[in-house]
């Protein structure tokens, strides 16, 4: 009997363990725009950027370094999926912009170029896909009609 709990402790036990943090990959998907009013956030006059690069970045809590990376690219209409091959645990993991494929809208967006996304399977959630929050670039010089744009939506009924 004792061999049998010892077999059972060196062979099972750990593919048991393993299986869980190996799974299924994560799938982390979002969208990359071109801010063309310069406003911060998108708007109606928003452009999705196709071929725009992206990377997911893990870091231990330690504040070490980046433990974990991965690039993609955003399709025709801006969005990208990018494969996580396995939980990351206690990870804290971002989303981040690398490069725009437009001359004329590649600044990050300062608060909008990165997305916190969480990346294990111990918190609850059962799909494989997870959404990080659009990311943006800025455009150089706004395009012309921003201005009416804008007022559009600062219009109160006061």
């Amino acid at each position: 009997m004792s061999k049998l709990v010892l077999l059972f402790a060196l062979c099972i036990l750990p593919a048991i363990v393993s299986a869980r943090f190996i799974g299924s990959p994560f799938q982390v998907q979002g969208r990359v725009y071109c801010d063309t009013c310069r406003c911060g956030f998108e708007t109606s006059a928003t452009n999705y950027l196709a071929g725009a690069k992206v990377k997911i970045e893990c870091r231990g809590d330690d504040a070490g370094g980046i433990k974990y990376s991965v690039e993609g690219v955003t399709d025709s209409t801006g969005t990208y999926t990018i494969s996580v091959a396995y939980d990351r645990g206690d990870d804290i993991c971002d989303a981040v912009l690398v490069s725009s494929p437009d001359p004329f809208c590649s600044a990050p967006n300062r608060g909008r170029d990165r997305s916190r996304v969480i990346l294990t399977r111990s918190n609850g959630l059962t799909s494989n896909l997870r959404y990080a929050n659009n990311m943006g670039f800025l455009r150089k010089q706004p395009l012309g009609g921003c201005t009416q744009l804008l007022k559009m939506y600062l219009d109160t009924d006061e």
